[in-house]
């Protein structure tokens, strides 16, 4: 199982401007700088952010993107969700129903999975380098 490489870009972005912590805005430019990815394709991943309303965006000179109010409560899951989609991990190709027993031991596993990644938010990654 593997998430894509904009869903990399988008927790280490929403992490990025979480440490910056600024009431300005940081431009694509430096956030792909940081990363090391085209502002291009950066920017495409903080469209579907800021279309989730986890980040905001303003335009100008002196525009860029910031973290929307409220994202303390921003889990990795909400995330991962913006830039993967919603669907299953896991398709059964067969025409077993429901009571397919493999489709259950995978859901069951990717709502196990899903549970850990709601607890964990980006705000809990900043306390945790505050305190050690």
């Amino acid at each position: 199982m593997k998430y894509s490489k904009a869903t990399n870009y988008a927790l280490h972005t929403m992490l990025h401007l979480a440490l910056t912590n600024s009431t300005k805005p940081v431009g694509v430019q430096i956030l792909a700088e940081q990363q090391k990815v085209s502002p291009t394709y950066l920017s495409k991943i903080l469209t579907k952010l800021v279309k989730e309303g986890m980040v905001t965006s303003a335009s100008g000179a002196n525009g860029g993107y910031s973290l929307a109010k409220g994202w303390e409560s921003i889990s990795f899951l909400d995330i991962i969700y913006a830039i993967e989609g919603k669907s299953s991990l896991f398709d059964c190709d067969f025409d077993h129903g429901p009571e397919c027993s493999i489709q259950k031991v995978m859901l069951r596993s990717e709502e196990k999975m899903e549970a850990e990644l709601r607890k964990q938010t980006i705000a809990d990654l900043i306390n945790k380098k505050t305190t050690t």
